[in-house]
């Protein structure tokens, strides 16, 4: 199972990656991918909205079961991986490069009170 140091967790299994313009980028971690098995649809945020951190904001199924996917900190949502819910099974075959959706946040600062790569491992027994 892979999780790359470069990025921060939530415990309900999200990713997030700081970009260059201050823009965080968001998808769901290996190990939940893993858990949920063969992705068969995605429901992505709309642009423009605007989340609360723990709001949900996205939907994955697979043939198992359905999850939600929730904002890890509070912006307005500006862009959604529309190629990705043409291919959800790329979630599987890429958890890191498969993203979902895209946030300006309120408040950059609050990512630092979010898991970092041995955080998260521990969370998960990994």
């Amino acid at each position: 199972m892979s999780i790359p140091a470069n990025l921060r967790y939530t415990e309900s299994h999200e990713w997030i990656r700081k970009e260059p313009d201050n823009t965080l980028t968001i998808g769901i971690t290996d190990h939940a991918q893993g858990a949920l098995g063969d992705i068969v649809f995605l429901e992505l945020p709309e642009a423009g909205r605007v989340v609360k951190a723990g709001e949900e904001v996205a939907v994955v199924e697979s043939v198992k079961a359905a999850s939600d996917i929730y904002a890890p900190v509070a912006g307005e949502i500006i862009e959604a991986n529309a190629p990705v819910t043409d291919a959800p099974d790329s979630v599987n075959s890429d958890p890191y490069g498969a993203w979902l959706f895209k946030i300006k946040p309120a408040n950059l600062d609050d990512i630092d009170a979010l898991l970092d790569a041995a955080g998260y491992a521990e969370a998960i027994d990994a």
